[in-house]
């Protein structure tokens, strides 16, 4: 099963081009299901593995307390699973045919108000080349709307400043160009000019924008580090995730009145109702406002 597991992997990346954090996901989602398929159903052959079976492992996470996002993500991982086995001709059927993926309830997402985006950004002490540095990271991604896992792949000669855009690989692999403001261009260059010349380390001639104390390329777990410790120097109460300023940059956008379509595409949705989401947040900030200052609301 281990090998049929690992021909899988080996598609998802040669064919698909997916990234490297979905590979792991569906990796990990997989050798939790084969597993239980060992283990508890007793199964030694794919081919043996039915619907019933399926039913009851997800039963299995259920039990576990994993949330409906979590059960949904597990199903289109088996799906793709057995499907990937029967076109391969591995099994001479696929037993998730007719298995659903659980109801998520779609949640809206969390934004800062202008504000709290503006404590965020003048929270890093710029005296410091960690301080120039985070100050960067942060004008960059409210900026460009870019995802954390885009920014900290993101090398020098993605950067065309000049010309006011960057150049980003996202999801699949899919190249897009984002416009970049003055602003963060010119916070940007004080980082590559002063900031990252101190960081950078002589062993190591990483091409990476951005890098840690050490001299290598900051992890999206460092951010995530980064990102807490100044969202309580902002003195920010809101629950901040690294997704947070992507939130953020797409809803301000849409309040003052950027097209959609425009937005989707610097997003990188594949699907611009994944985009819509934010139209929602929009219009219960515009009730919210209407709510505080009309005299007869």
């Amino acid at each position: 099963m281990e090998d049929r597991l690992q021909d899988f992997i080996h598609f998802m990346v040669v064919e698909k081009g997916l990234s490297k954090n979905t590979i792991l996901s569906y990796e990990r989602d997989l050798k939790n299901y084969l597993l239980y398929i060992q283990k508890v159903e007793q199964i030694t052959s794919l081919n043996d593995i039915t619907r019933v079976h399926i039913v009851h492992f997800l039963h299995h996470l259920k039990k576990q307390g994993k949330s409906a996002k979590t059960l949904a993500r597990h199903v289109a991982s088996v799906r793709s699973f057995h499907q990937f086995l029967l076109r391969e001709k591995a099994t001479e059927h696929d037993p998730s045919v007719h298995i659903e993926s659980p109801q998520i309830e779609k949640t809206l997402p969390k934004v800062l108000n202008l504000s709290e985006v503006e404590a965020l950004l003048e929270s890093p002490d710029e005296d410091s080349p960690l301080g120039i540095r985070d100050r960067a990271m942060l004008e960059l991604l409210y900026a460009t709307g870019i995802r954390v896992s885009e920014l900290i792949q993101l090398n020098l000669d993605d950067l065309h400043l000049t010309m006011g855009f960057i150049r980003c690989i996202g999801k699949g692999n899919k190249e897009r160009i984002i416009p970049i403001g003055k602003t963060a261009s010119n916070v940007i260059e004080k980082y590559i000019s002063i900031g990252r010349p101190k960081l950078k380390s002589k062993q190591n001639s990483t091409e990476a924008l951005f890098l840690n104390h050490h001299g290598n390329r900051l992890t999206r777990q460092g951010f995530w580090k980064i990102l807490k410790g100044l969202a309580k120097k902002a003195n920010i109460e809101k629950d901040l995730t690294p997704h947070t300023l992507r939130h953020s940059f797409a809803t301000h956008l849409l309040e003052n009145g950027a097209d959609l379509r425009a937005v989707q595409e610097m997003l990188g949705h594949a699907d611009i109702s994944t985009t819509q989401i934010y139209t929602h947040v929009t219009k219960i900030r515009l009730k919210d406002v209407y709510s505080k200052h009309h005299p007869r609301a």
